[in-house]
């Protein structure tokens, strides 16, 4: 193993990619008093989680999301650092208990009260489930937690759902593991679904409550996180595509600069891509490391989330949903499983009847996606819509499958990666990027 370099202060460190784990990265490092450069190829600061614009059919312009996002109140280090840099969740957030409900009223909502009394009487008040059904799913709830919320490597979601009612799998399960996860359940871990069950449901008063993001995802972290490093002496370059690193006389060198350590915070593919065309030049031992650690992550499968932006007739001020978001039974003729109310959630000046129709694991092509969520808003919720805006992200989350093995953060003597796919505890989360990000010098200490 790479030995662990010293972190005196201060260190001249460059943080390639400005995503949010290259941000949390960042802001750790500044606030330790480093000299921080952060290289970012896009113009737009933010990653696989930024904002885009999106311009109406009346001709006005408003910024919405590269795919539609749900915080929950668990990702404590998320809503941290968003204090830290000078975001005030409450304002920025719309905070409320989760609610998995369909159009028709059925489904899981729970109440606001200490945990695991507010699982306990969201299960027993679910609307449209027979008594059988949440008795099975207490049981099998009691079980995963007198078991630790642990289970074998090995096993799926399906397995550790075996013999729950079918019923309960399509509409509760499957659109639980899908948001999580973005992984159908019988390829899903079952060892991070139960991960993200106990930090969700089963650790905190509100850990399972949904937070919305009333503005882009750009300017929820990355944008204030940028101005507040820059604030404290360090460099934001967009426009920096970086093609390789290289290792001379104990330093780093990225474009004829020198660099004590160095974080790739960017994808698994980049920085797969990065590490090759490094590795070209490294000798020996380096040169291994490189190649093992980019085999590693172009090893991984990746699933696409497509998040389709429709208007729908706005009627004054009446809400198109009875809630912010509701919960849409998928199969192969409707595929989205989630629908968002942006204007109950944004609440902007004039109403824009622009809701968000979310397709996690999809497998579709554009148009035929669109024409199926046009469908699927008609019978389902009884709205015409028209799409305005599809956007794909085919290599959104990887594939988070059973006995998974992820990339680690340490590539080479002061070289790290992190991100939401390396090695870790949770699935491809904003938190995990964001944990990842602030950890990711700690084993270069």
């Amino acid at each position: 193993m790479a030995q662990k370099a010293e972190m005196t202060s201060p260190q001249r460190i460059a943080i390639i990619g400005a995503g949010w784990a290259g941000m949390a990265a960042a802001a750790r490092a500044v606030q330790e008093g480093h000299q921080v450069t952060l290289l970012e190829a896009a113009r737009t600061l933010g990653g696989r989680a930024r904002g885009v614009p999106l311009t109406l059919p009346d001709g006005g312009e408003i910024w919405v999301d590269n795919g539609q996002h749900i915080l929950i109140g668990a990702y404590a280090e998320s809503l941290r650092l968003m204090r830290m840099v000078g975001v005030d969740p409450e304002q920025t957030l719309l905070r409320f208990p989760m609610a998995l409900t369909f159009p028709d009223g059925t489904g899981l909502s729970l109440p606001d009260l200490p945990t695991p009394l507010d699982a306990l009487a969201g299960i027993v008040g679910a609307r449209g489930w027979p008594w059988r059904s949440k008795l099975a799913l207490l049981r099998v709830a009691s079980r995963w937690q007198l078991a630790g919320f642990r289970c074998a490597p090995s096993a799926s979601v399906a397995d550790l759902c075996a013999g729950l009612p079918p019923t309960l799998m399509k509409e509760f399960i499957e659109p639980l593991c899908v948001s999580a996860l973005n992984t159908p359940v019988k390829q899903s871990s079952g060892t991070v679904f139960l991960r993200v069950l106990k930090d969700g449901l089963f650790s905190q008063r509100g850990g399972s409550n949904f937070l919305l993001p009333r503005c882009d995802l750009s300017a929820l972290f990355p944008v204030p996180a940028a101005r507040w490093i820059e604030e404290k002496g360090a460099r934001v370059l967009t426009g920096q595509r970086i093609d390789g690193v290289e290792r001379k006389a104990d330093q780093w060198w990225i474009d004829g600069e020198s660099f004590d350590l160095v974080a790739l915070a960017v994808s698994a593919s980049e920085a797969a891509r990065i590490l090759n065309v490094s590795s070209q030049v490294a000798e020996g031992s380096l040169h291994e490391l490189m190649k093992m650690w980019s085999a590693q992550a172009a090893a991984l499968e990746f699933q696409a989330i497509a998040t389709v932006y429709a208007q729908a007739n706005s009627s004054g001020t009446a809400s198109l949903l009875q809630r912010p978001m509701l919960a849409l039974r998928a199969d192969d003729q409707h595929p989205a499983q989630f629908v968002f109310d942006r204007d109950q959630i944004s609440v902007p000046q004039h109403p824009t009847g622009l809701l968000a129709f979310v397709i996690s694991a999809s497998q579709g092509e554009r148009t035929k996606l669109e024409a199926a969520v046009v469908a699927q808003a008609q019978s389902q919720l009884g709205l015409a819509v028209k799409p305005l805006l599809t956007i794909i992200e085919k290599r959104a989350t990887f594939a988070c499958t059973p006995a998974l093995v992820r990339p680690p953060t340490q590539i080479a003597p002061g070289l790290a990666a992190c991100g939401d796919y390396i090695e870790g505890p949770y699935p491809a989360t904003l938190e995990g990027a964001i944990r990842s990000g602030w950890g990711v010098f700690d084993q270069l200490r």
